[in-house]
């Protein structure tokens, strides 16, 4: 579960509590371009930290067409495609028994010392998930090498501070163990777990039990072609599948299969589709209208702003208060037309914002959020692939060409039989997806190449795709192998 670190800010000054460790979803600290300050968009003058104009009062009061024009602002910043960031979640679990629970002092406790400011050397920032995850968030960086560069560091940092205490940072999309245990007790954790219980258990087990690797990028310039922000926001979205079927890692819960081979990916399926599907025409159309067919059927800024202000209120920030549920159904169009208890403000739609969970989510930047967490340093191949396909002109049309065949006469967004579905539950099996597969990481693999990365990045991925997308397999199948061979959990199906 992730909410924005500056909508932790808030909260934090609301409840006394303290914001450090105790957020859970701390954007890259991505500054706008600066040569594309004052572009299209109405992003000149917009705060991209917390989505209010300079000036604005935060507390002031939101009109209908004032709530369009900060979400129209703040969601695509344009200018030339050049930086690079990481966000990297972990399961926290006792070295001698990862079936035990962990004592979520002592995580706090070995953690101290990189959470103070330049507490990481390479720069980024660490926090907690409501589960007791911990995320680390790189800073952004010119380019992949020096992305990698500067979070191993960080990472380095992490596992040395962990250690001591007897814990280990372990890399699946969903614990394979333990029932879900939220360790944080605070308002919007109580009230974000109200809201997902309404549909079940998926929520808890969301917030306390699930990790990912997600890939932040900038959104491009405001042109038609591969550089630009409408290209890449529809690139990442037909790639996601075959992405998430690559790198699924989360086949097991309790202990046996549960019939997928991104359990991770199946839990999101089941939340608030107002929150986790993909904005309107943002996916490639599955009648085979292609990408290059341009322009594209809806503004990527007008689709997000229609989605955001019709996705349901998770909760509503009441100051000290232990209970900050909102009511059931409430979307913040209709408490921007007067449901609801108060009138909300610019900074309760900057916090509406950080809790919306599409597969791809517009931050200014692009934070690509579907993939599962990879065990040890298996996050550099995801990374290095992701960026490797939007930021070469040749690969990005190549993984355009390859994806689109998947989404072609499918169904859509979490639907069975849709290309997320088959993702999911298939992975690799999937004979399309398999196919398109091959292709992106043959695509990048040239990229890499072609722009010079580090030796060691092409390795990894080279031996990546030999050990698995070649071979027709995941790391998931890895944890297949040796599971026990018990029936699939109905629960499920």
């Amino acid at each position: 579960m992730r909410v924005s670190r500056e909508a932790a800010a808030h909260s934090a000054t609301d409840n006394g509590s303290s914001a450090t460790t105790e957020s859970d979803d701390p954007p890259i600290s991505w500054p706008a371009p600066a040569d594309a300050a004052g572009r299209a968009g109405g992003q000149a003058g917009w705060d991209a930290a917390g989505g209010c104009q300079r000036g604005d009062d935060p507390a002031e009061p939101l009109t209908e067409s004032e709530a369009e024009a900060q979400a129209h602002g703040i969601c695509f910043k344009t200018g030339p495609p050049r930086r690079v960031g990481v966000e990297l979640e972990w399961l926290v679990c006792e070295g001698r028994d990862p079936a035990q629970p962990v004592d979520q002092h002592r995580v706090t406790a070995a953690l101290s010392p990189l959470t103070a400011p330049r507490g990481l050397p390479g720069g980024g920032k660490l926090t907690t998930e409501p589960g007791g995850q911990v995320e680390l968030s790189s800073a952004p960086a010119a380019g992949l090498g020096r992305c990698i560069e500067v979070t191993g560091l960080d990472l380095a940092a992490l596992r040395q501070a962990v250690q001591p205490a007897g814990l280990c940072l372990t890399g699946h999309g969903l614990d394979p163990l333990r029932p879900p245990r939220r360790v944080l007790d605070q308002p919007r954790y109580a009230a974000m777990e109200t809201f997902f219980d309404r549909a079940g258990p998926w929520g808890r087990l969301m917030m306390c039990s699930t990790a990912s690797v997600q890939v932040c990028l900038d959104a491009g310039d405001e042109g038609p072609g591969w550089a630009g922000f409408r290209w890449r926001w529809r690139l990442l979205h037909a790639i996601g599948p075959v992405l998430v079927a690559a790198f699924a890692n989360s086949p097991l819960h309790g202990g046996r299969p549960t019939g997928w081979k991104s359990s991770r990916q199946a839990i999101w399926a089941r939340l608030d589709p107002t929150r986790t599907l993909a904005p309107a025409h943002a996916e490639p159309s599955p009648g085979g209208r292609p990408a290059r067919a341009w322009p594209p059927a809806t503004d990527p800024r007008s689709a997000w702003v229609e989605y955001a202000l019709a996705a349901q209120v998770m909760c509503v920030r009441r100051g000290a208060a232990p209970d900050w549920s909102a009511p059931a159904g409430l979307t913040f169009r209709d408490w921007l037309r007067g449901a609801g208890e108060r009138p909300p403000t610019r900074a309760d739609l900057s916090y509406h914002l950080s809790t919306l969970f599409p597969p791809v989510r517009p931050r200014g930047h692009l934070e690509f959020r579907s993939l599962d967490a990879q065990p040890g340093d298996g996050w550099i191949v995801p990374l290095a692939v992701t960026t490797a396909l939007l930021d070469d002109p040749v690969a990005a049309q190549q993984a355009m060409a390859a994806s689109e065949q998947v989404w072609f006469g499918g169904a859509r967004g979490w639907q069975r039989g849709s290309p997320w579905w088959r993702a999911a539950r298939r992975g690799p099996a999937d004979p399309g997806i398999a196919a398109a597969s091959r292709r992106c990481f043959e695509a990048a693999e040239a990229a890499l190449a072609r722009s010079g990365a580090p030796a060691a990045i092409q390795q990894a991925v080279s031996a990546f795709a030999g050990r698995y997308v070649d071979r027709g397999r995941c790391p998931a199948d890895d944890q297949l192998d040796t599971a026990p061979s018990t029936p699939h959990l109905e629960e499920w199906q």
